[in-house]
């Protein structure tokens, strides 16, 4: 004879009130073993989720590390593109006659596009209201009050953030004619 033939419950068999059997576990082996199972999977999902964000938190770090490294690199050139620029705003008339010029200001004028598709822009100070995060103030003279009059360096942003501010004159709201300044 067969253990567990002609009702033989050596085995631990148990039979429920719906008249499904366990062989050898009892419901509350059964109960914890599914809490077991649950907690697993949730420590599963939980480390699945910190890789995720690690992983994200890794591609961030590098994409900072990218854009401080081109934003020193861009601060290098900037000299360079002032010196440039001061030159091509007023060539003198010697100056407009050679052609080597226009060679060059078309080479100029190609660095810039480069840089602009970079994500380097100009910042627009002239005649506008004074920002602080965007201009530093060098001077104050007469003038509508809080408007940039002057600008004596050109600020840049890289990618929506500030490389480099503005060098502006800013109008102090007196008339430069009247003498009520004291």
């Amino acid at each position: 004879m067969l253990p567990g033939e002609y009702g033989d419950t050596d085995r631990g068999e148990e039979e429920t009130a719906g008249g499904e059997q366990y062989q050898g576990v009892l419901p509350e082996e059964l109960k914890d073993e599914r809490d077991k199972a649950q907690f697993y999977l949730s420590n599963w999902q939980r480390a699945q989720a910190d890789l995720e964000n690690y992983r994200k938190r890794v591609q961030q770090d590098r994409s900072e590390a990218l854009s401080t490294a081109s934003g020193a690199m861009l601060t290098k050139l900037l000299g360079a593109v002032d010196d440039l620029d001061r030159a091509f705003a007023r060539p003198s008339t010697e100056m407009r006659k050679k052609e080597w010029v226009e060679g060059v200001r078309l080479s100029f004028q190609k660095l810039k596009t480069a840089l602009e598709s970079e994500g380097l822009n100009a910042i627009d100070a002239l005649g506008k209201p004074f920002d602080p995060r965007y201009h530093e103030a060098v001077m104050r003279r007469s003038g509508d009050d809080g408007m940039v009059l002057e600008e004596l360096q050109k600020g840049y942003t890289l990618k929506g953030r500030l490389l480099r501010p503005s060098m502006v004159v800013v109008g102090t709201g007196e008339d430069g004619d009247s003498e009520e300044h004291q």
